[in-house]
């Protein structure tokens, strides 16, 4: 599931718990990722999809949840309407 790519990616590389992304109205600004971290996070998604997601940069206004529907949106508009098995490493 790309949530779980997403949060196990964070919690991996940026040291954040993974009950952070239970609060609700979670706003990616308060995650505190800076441009590069916001690029590198969808580098991964990047390269498991196979292209180039638009304009990253609207994604510190979203809330968590927002930014997961806007990049599985564009995923599967990439992908005739489905989601890859995205394969997750475990975080242990």
């Amino acid at each position: 599931m790309l949530e779980d790519l997403i949060k196990n990616y964070l919690a991996k590389a940026k040291n954040i718990p993974l009950e952070k992304f239970d609060e609700p109205g979670l706003l990616v600004s308060a995650l505190e990722l800076d441009s590069l971290d916001l690029v590198e996070m969808l580098f991964e998604i990047e390269d498991r999809c196979g292209f180039q997601l638009s304009d990253p940069t609207r994604y510190p206004t979203m809330t968590f949840k927002d930014m997961i529907a806007d990049i599985e949106a564009e995923v599967r508009q990439h992908n005739n309407g489905e989601l890859p098995d995205f394969k997750i490493e475990s975080n242990q």
